[in-house]
């Protein structure tokens, strides 16, 4: 699988090493108080794990799924909420975990929807930031890496449910994802 990216932009070891930065950061600025993980699947799954693993500050995990609706493709773009929270985030201080950040058009429908349930605050941690490729703007608090306007795979994320298991990030070879 290595041989379908282009360059690899994080190994592990950055991987990892960024990920307690953060994690040492969220734990400063949320000491004394629980924190509510909230993580998107699928793809926020691997960087949420090796995040709460590295706070020092007691926390809870739920996860939301979203899916594209657009019957016959033809309204791209539209989103919907395929698994909700099994927990009341009413209020919680609640950290929403998102593997990368793109457009923000999924992230503000999602932040839109969990501020309508009130929690004590509400804030972005992600894995990726592509701000490169933002329609609209995002308070993203927490970041590990930002991202060329490339396509992106590992450590979660993927193209067709592949790569998703590299310990690494590495931009993906065009011919693969342009079906040539």
């Amino acid at each position: 699988m290595h041989d379908d990216l282009e360059k690899i932009l994080f190994t592990h070891e950055q991987i990892h090493q960024r990920i307690a930065e953060v994690a040492a950061a969220i734990s400063r600025d949320y000491e004394g108080r629980e924190l509510m993980l909230v993580a998107v699947l699928k793809g926020a799954v691997f960087f949420l794990t090796h995040l709460a693993e590295a706070l020092t500050v007691p926390a809870q995990i739920d996860f939301l799924g979203i899916a594209s609706f657009s019957p016959g493709r033809v309204l791209p773009g539209v989103v919907r909420i395929s698994k909700d929270l099994d927990l009341d985030i009413l209020d919680k201080e609640v950290l929403v975990i998102e593997d990368i950040v793109d457009t923000g058009l999924t992230l503000r429908y999602l932040l839109n929807i969990l501020s309508g349930r009130q929690p004590r605050s509400l804030a972005v941690c992600t894995f990726l930031d592509k701000p490169t490729r933002r329609l609209v703007e995002i308070p993203v608090r927490y970041s590990c890496f930002e991202v060329p306007d490339r396509f992106v795979v590992g450590f979660g994320l993927d193209y067709n449910q592949q790569y998703r298991t590299l310990p690494c990030v590495g931009i993906l070879r065009s011919h693969i994802y342009q079906g040539k």
